[in-house]
């Protein structure tokens, strides 16, 4: 299953646990605060201001798609 940008963060650091390492070394390390669950990986790059296409490859590159 590849990971696409309107996926929600926890569910994809919950379902793949590589990716919260990935999350991290973008700037993206609250994983465990309350947006986390709300937000799409989209709404959170964008947020801090993170290049969510980068993201987005480096997260299916850490699963293997």
């Amino acid at each position: 299953m590849k990971i696409t940008k309107d996926m929600s963060i926890t569910e994809v650091v919950q379902k793949y646990p590589q990716t919260a390492e990935v999350f991290m070394s973008f700037g993206m390390g609250c994983l465990g605060c309350a947006a986390a669950r709300f937000e799409n990986i989209e709404q959170g790059a964008t947020v801090h201001g993170i290049d969510v296409d980068a993201l987005i490859d480096a997260l299916n590159k850490a699963i293997g798609e």
